[in-house]
């Protein structure tokens, strides 16, 4: 009996975990460099969306995730406003192979951090007299999908910080 017992016990510490722990603001920035006047005109806005991913190797089984999103809108040749948030979130990874961990970090905990990100953004423009962003979802696996091929066809490896 008491193998059985320390068999489930040793399964159960090398089972895969995963648990979010926090989700934060890591910095936000908005700057509306022609404003009053940009109020005054005809709005016709072209909207450029940068999208980055970080992560961090903590303490123990704890990974830091940082998603960025960069927004330039423009009215006309204007810039209208610049605004930028970075949303992070520490997560506890165990027992994941290299190619899982990678997978996790690039596409799942951004998918987590997402609506977040996506919610300050929206309202720090907001609260510039601006209308809102809503910007569309984003899919992390595709974009993770798309850099390893990118990755394999230079030649390199996928790294976990």
């Amino acid at each position: 009996m008491t193998d059985q017992q320390n068999t489930a016990a040793n399964e159960e510490e090398s089972a895969p975990q995963f648990s979010l722990q926090r989700i934060y603001v890591r910095d936000l920035s908005f700057e509306a460099p022609k404003s009053p006047a940009i109020f005054r005109q005809q709005w016709e806005p072209s909207v450029g969306l940068d999208l980055n991913t970080r992560q961090k190797a903590l303490e123990n089984d704890f990974h830091e995730v940082v998603l960025t999103l960069s927004v330039t809108v423009k009215n006309g040749e204007e810039v209208a406003f610049i605004a930028e948030v970075q949303q992070a979130g520490i997560f506890l990874i165990k027992n994941l192979d290299a190619a899982s961990m990678s997978h996790t970090l690039g596409a799942f905990c951004p998918n987590i951090l997402f609506p977040y990100a996506r919610e300050a953004l929206d309202s720090l423009v907001t609260r510039g007299s601006f209308p809102a962003l809503m910007l569309a979802p984003v899919n992390f696996d595709a974009l993770y999908a798309q850099e390893l091929q990118r990755m394999q066809a230079a030649g390199e490896t996928p790294t976990v910080q």
